[in-house]
């Protein structure tokens, strides 16, 4: 039902109240970190797939930053006018990335400013959300999480969060608002943990836990594929690891909500030359 109600509002905004026809909206590029995983690639290309679906008058485009093809250079310089990429709305790319780092605030403006004439916005990365949290949520209990916890369960349980890490400050913080949304929906502590580049670790975070009385801990997979990363973090679980965010269907509804920001976000206004004196 709602992928039809979805589909139905793609078509009507296309015309106008007088009937006419409106302008394309500007497509959209997901831009891939790449892995070399192959079922990484897989699962990006299954969720442009669910995106489309919700919103099948959209153009949508894969790029990705490294390790896969297309890359996003590759995808920018493809972009031709019957896409909208060079008219007034230009196009807007939304990462396929949890927070806030390097790959967000460097690679992709930068791979955006080196196309000549093209004019891109930059969606927030998709987390911390709540759509992300109901992925999260699905996924333990995909994994055997139960719905139901009596009150001794939950003072026993706790889940580790892990992500893939980054020095980015920023990074941190959006990983551990996700952690903070998480153990507020489960009732149960959440400690983030990090595959790399940040403290603690998976395994610390495990002992953390286990030395505060919680002794039933599950790992969350904050990843958005298989890849090495996840399942080194997954290998680390004392219970139960629950699988990457992957294609669920809240994940490309958070897409398309990225894309309506950024869509909606005024351009900001192009600096005017000072008139010489």
């Amino acid at each position: 039902m709602n992928a039809i109600t979805s589909q139905l509002g793609s078509q009507l905004s296309l015309v106008s109240l007088n009937g006419a026809r409106r302008p394309a909206p500007p497509p959209l590029v997901l831009v891939a970190h790449g892995s070399r995983d192959p079922r990484a690639l897989s699962t990006v290309r299954t969720l442009i797939e669910r995106v489309r679906e919700l919103r099948p008058h959209l153009s949508v485009h894969l790029g990705h930053i490294e390790l896969n093809e297309p890359l996003l250079a590759d995808t920018l310089a493809s972009l031709d006018a019957e896409d909208g990429a060079d008219g007034a709305d230009g196009a807007v790319l939304v990462p396929l990335l949890l927070s806030r780092g390097y790959h967000v605030k460097r690679d992709i403006p930068a791979a955006a400013a080196a196309v000549p004439g093209l004019r891109a916005r930059i969606a927030a990365p998709l987390g911390p959300h709540p759509l992300l949290v109901e992925t999260l949520y699905a996924r333990l209990v995909e994994a055997g999480w139960r719905t139901g916890m009596s009150d001794a369960a939950r003072r026993a349980g706790g889940v580790v969060l892990a992500a893939a890490g980054s020095r980015d400050p920023e990074s941190i913080i959006d990983t551990r608002r996700t952690a903070q949304l998480l153990a507020e929906r489960l009732g149960v502590p959440v400690v983030p943990a990090y595959a790399s580049a940040a403290a603690p670790t998976v395994a610390a975070a495990v002992r953390a836990l286990a030395a505060r009385g919680r002794h039933r801990i599950a790992v969350a997979s904050y990843f958005t594929a298989p890849g090495r990363f996840a399942t080194e973090c997954a290998a680390a679980a004392p219970w139960i690891a629950a699988a990457p965010l992957g294609t669920h269907a809240a994940m490309a509804r958070l897409i398309l909500h990225r894309y309506d920001q950024a869509v909606a976000t005024p351009e900001p206004a192009p600096e005017r030359e000072l008139a010489s004196a």
